[in-house]
């Protein structure tokens, strides 16, 4: 017992060794890959950007997970590093870490994800649609294009560890990216046309509502109207993120101490800073925190029963649509692409690179809403974009290279 508490665990010095050879230790941020990959096993219906926000949430033990930790449960020592963490859990390390510990456990294929499963994509764009306070058609859309460009089939969806001939899926990423380039398949997102569309609907609804008191159809949809909404709330729900992690404690309120030497110097020492800090609350007349709330899935909720038409799931597509050949395709027949070639992702380490100034606006904006509720880097979901762009727009890419070549002969 005494070796236990000056040494703490008998392999804790390992930790602190930086051998390359030994990546997969059980540390913080492996403890998530390793949850993930559970659940992604037993199909469960959370991603991994939800499995994250929880613990920044608090809803999972992550920082200062040693104050859960049983009075038997002693830590001393080297172990207080590998506990110890100081930072937020990041999407790629957990995402990377649990592919390369699937691998490890030498895991088979995993179960199978179809379309009845929650992480499909059909099913993820339905749920980002209602929390981005999309219309409710443009879910046909994303359909469409994932039956276009074969990401919905299992053998894509479904993780085989080992596997390097296969891409990695990041199941929210693509869902994500997926509605942001239907976006631009109907609206373009170029700064010009989204705006066109939303004067030509306005327009309209104007016009309907006076010609027909009874007018029951749904609303055309208008981007502008939607973009102040979801802005307004976007940025309030952004400044309460920042202002939590302004005011989050990163000191435990239980002490660590390194031995048992020290125990009773570091107990007092916190003692009095809690002391002090209740002293100044009542000074100052500060609030306690409040309660936490339950998890949810959703971050930004729309009712359709409000009355200033606030929610957008049930506006019509109508306007920016036309019928051909029996089905509808988009009025605009033009479309921008992000990128025209891909970089090399074992090379490069990423497929494409997003910079904000070199885009548009509503671009942007778009990738901003889906990065805040994924909680990633917009440059995240850039990539997925283009991935699936030029998954989409193959052939013709195939044929612009073939004939750039020819002209540079």
């Amino acid at each position: 017992e005494s070796t236990s508490v000056y040494s703490g665990s008998v392999d804790g010095s390992l930790y602190l060794m930086k051998n390359q050879k030994e990546k997969l230790r059980m540390t913080m941020p492996m403890t998530l890959s390793f949850c993930y990959m559970a659940l992604l096993w037993l199909r469960e219906p959370i991603t991994l950007s939800e499995l994250l926000r929880f613990v920044v949430e608090g809803h999972i033990p992550y920082l200062n997970v040693f104050q859960h930790f049983p009075e038997k449960m002693k830590l001393c020592g080297l172990d207080l590093k590998i506990f110890s963490v100081e930072s937020w859990p990041v999407y790629e390390e957990v995402f990377n870490k649990m592919h390369e510990l699937a691998a490890f456990l030498d895991l088979p294929r995993f179960p199978e994800i179809t379309e009845s499963c929650f992480l499909h994509p059909d099913m993820l764009c339905m749920k980002y649609l209602m929390e981005a306070n999309l219309p409710d058609e443009l879910h046909n859309w994303t359909c469409r294009v994932v039956k276009k460009i074969g990401i919905g089939e299992v053998d894509f969806l479904t993780l085989v560890p080992g596997n390097k001939s296969t891409r990695k899926v990041k199941y929210d990423v693509l869902a994500a990216a997926l509605i942001v380039v239907v976006l631009k398949l109907l609206f373009l997102l170029d700064d010009h046309y989204e705006w066109f569309l939303s004067e030509f609907a306005e327009e309209r609804n104007k016009n309907d509502t006076e010609v027909c008191i009874f007018f029951s159809g749904a609303p055309y949809f208008e981007f502008k109207k939607w973009y102040e909404v979801v802005k307004h709330s976007l940025d309030v729900e952004q400044k309460k993120l920042d202002e939590e992690r302004a005011k989050y404690l990163w000191r435990c309120e239980k002490p660590l101490f390194y031995s048992v030497k020290n125990k009773s110097k570091v107990v007092k020492r916190r003692q009095m800073v809690v002391n002090l800090q209740n002293q100044f609350g009542k000074l100052s007349g500060s609030v306690g925190r409040a309660e936490k709330p339950n998890p949810s899935s959703f971050q930004l909720s729309w009712s359709e029963e409000n009355t200033d038409g606030s929610c957008f799931h049930g506006h019509s597509l109508k306007g920016i649509l036309q019928e051909k050949c029996g089905l509808l395709t988009a009025m605009n027949p033009d479309y921008w692409l992000c990128t025209v070639k891909l970089c090399n992702e074992k090379l490069c380490g990423h497929l494409a690179h997003y910079k904000e100034v070199e885009f548009p606006q509503s671009y942007h904006f778009v990738l901003r809403l889906f990065s805040f509720l994924l909680r990633i880097q917009p440059s995240y979901i850039h990539e997925e974009v283009c991935m699936i762009e030029h998954k989409l727009f193959n052939k013709k890419l195939c044929k612009k290279l073939k004939y750039n070549s020819v002209l540079r002969k």
